[in-house]
């Protein structure tokens, strides 16, 4: 029974260029692994298991450790997002004001739950807990770009755009 090993779709495997300049503006010192991993996840969008491993042997700290800090913290994802990236928030403010509408269309849209990404690599969701618009609740996010006072025709409008 052969085992399927999830693969890297960041299309710089074995190329490992990229990461050496990454790790080579940081000493070894295992205190720059979030800078590190910041560095990572701005070039890549997200951090790719090849990276990982790299910034493991260069900071002589375990892989599960490195695992670690990347799923504790929200900011870093080991998945690619997709070319639009769009977060629904669903704090108590955006909640009450009628977000999950929001975000059961855009379920329905894209055919995808949050978390993850259409297959042709154009959407990505994510239902966050609060961008800090409490005033113009609900909102949500494309690629960082907040909609505010939104509505589930507001999303249809700006996903017929992005279309």
């Amino acid at each position: 029974m052969s085992e399927k090993k999830n693969e890297c779709k960041c299309g710089n495997c074995g190329k490992n260029e990229e990461m050496e300049k990454i790790l080579n503006i940081y000493t070894n010192d295992k205190d720059n692994l979030i800078q590190i991993l910041n560095e990572v996840q701005e070039h890549y969008g997200y951090i790719p298991k090849h990276a990982q491993t790299d910034i493991s042997e260069y900071l002589n700290i375990p892989l599960a450790e490195i695992y670690g800090v990347i799923t504790f913290y929200s900011r870093f994802t080991l998945k690619p997002k997709g070319k639009y990236h769009i977060a629904v928030c669903l704090g108590t403010a955006c909640y009450v004001k009628g977000s999950q509408k929001i975000m059961d269309r855009l379920e329905e849209r894209l055919n995808v739950k949050p978390g993850e990404t259409t297959k042709d690599g154009k959407f990505s969701i994510e239902a966050t807990r609060c961008v800090g618009a409490c005033g113009l609740a609900p909102v949500f996010t494309v690629n960082g770009e907040v909609y505010g006072k939104a509505t589930v025709q507001k999303l249809d409008q700006v996903l017929d755009e992005l279309v």
